[in-house]
């Protein structure tokens, strides 16, 4: 047993590691003080809140510092599979329901998590977008990853097939950039059922006034930090007030990723909550921590402890928890390296 330094999610905290069979684990509290302490701190495996698994070569989430993503665009019968495969909190066999649903012919390979390194997934399910809308015309978009919406009809039949599904979340798509957007109504619509369901709406706005239009209509989080074009300093006070901004700060061109700094830079200072994700499958992003949106966040300002923070470590305290092993406290998130027995 040793004592040891963790981030609980808000700051450093003291306790004890202690090794149980092929595992560690960690209690808070105070440590005797004949007790040998960690060389280094410890953390939770961190949150990507924005990738698509489907795009990625995803077995290789084993073994990375993600402890936990979020599928923010995919067809909700794969990624509940996925969900279930690398979840490290359930087992699924026959008879069972588990934590995700699956189907009869996967029972026997979801019977048994991946051992000791899985990392828990969280998905929406499909985008949920207009006729003809993004990302329906998309080479990449893989065969049932979004559903268009033309009908309240439509979105009570989509939210409830999402939710049904296991998504956490629904994800809406109002890029107006690149086609049609959903009208107001259809969007609060979607809202209204969703919230019914206890699932936030996460929304990609791209165009014009997309970000604050999501906003003023109900989204939770926006699925990028907006890039379109610099916000107001009224329009970023209100933002941070009502919404929550995923980073993806690194998959933009210059002009882009200067925008989305900016904004986020005003956005952090005016008490927004910021959080970590990637675009993951969005070109060759490593299914890992990515480089350079930590770089890309701390240029923005989101450095030390509010960094960690965005990228929410699950809870150390879980038995069934990736632990990661930084320097110190103050040490770059890219230095962590899993904790070993």
């Amino acid at each position: 047993m040793r004592a040891a330094t963790f981030f609980d999610g808000e700051g450093w905290r003291g306790g004890t590691l202690s090794v149980h069979g092929d595992r560690m684990l960690l209690a808070s509290g105070s440590p005797a003080s004949d007790l040998p302490r960690l060389d280094g701190v410890i953390v939770g495996g961190f949150t990507d809140h924005h990738v698509h698994l489907q795009l990625v070569e995803h077995t290789r989430l084993d073994g990375s510092r993600l402890g936990r993503v979020v599928d923010l665009g995919a067809n909700p019968d794969v990624v509940a599979r996925l969900a279930a495969h690398n979840s490290s909190r359930i087992a699924v066999g026959p008879g069972e329901s588990g934590r995700f649903p699956s189907k009869s012919a996967d029972l026997e390979e979801l019977r048994t998590p991946t051992a000791g390194r899985a990392t828990d997934v969280e998905y929406a399910g499909a985008f949920l977008t207009a006729v003809g809308g993004y990302p329906s015309d998309r080479s990449w978009a893989p065969t049932g990853s979004f559903r268009e919406i033309a009908t309240a009809e439509d979105a009570v039949a989509a939210v409830a097939e999402m939710a049904d599904a296991g998504a956490t979340r629904i994800k809406v798509a109002c890029n107006s950039s690149a086609g049609p957007v959903l009208d107001d109504d259809l969007f609060r619509t979607i809202v209204e059922l969703s919230s019914l369901r206890g699932l936030p709406v996460v929304a990609h706005a791209e165009g014009p006034g997309q970000a604050q239009r999501v906003a003023r209509l109900g989204a939770r989080s926006l699925a990028h930090a907006p890039f379109t074009e610099p916000l107001s300093d009224a329009e970023i006070a209100a933002q941070a007030a009502s919404v929550s901004w995923i980073s993806t700060l690194a998959v933009h061109d210059d002009a882009g990723r200067a925008i989305a700094v900016d904004n986020v830079r005003r956005f952090h200072t005016a008490g927004g909550a910021v959080q970590y994700g990637t675009d993951m499958g969005n070109g060759p992003t490593p299914v890992d921590l990515n480089p350079r949106e930590l770089d890309a966040l701390r240029e923005a300002g989101v450095d030390g402890p509010a960094l960690l923070r965005a990228l929410a470590p699950v809870d150390p305290l879980d038995p069934a928890s990736v632990l990661l092993l930084l320097p110190h406290p103050t040490s770059d998130p890219i230095d962590a390296r899993p904790l070993k027995v």
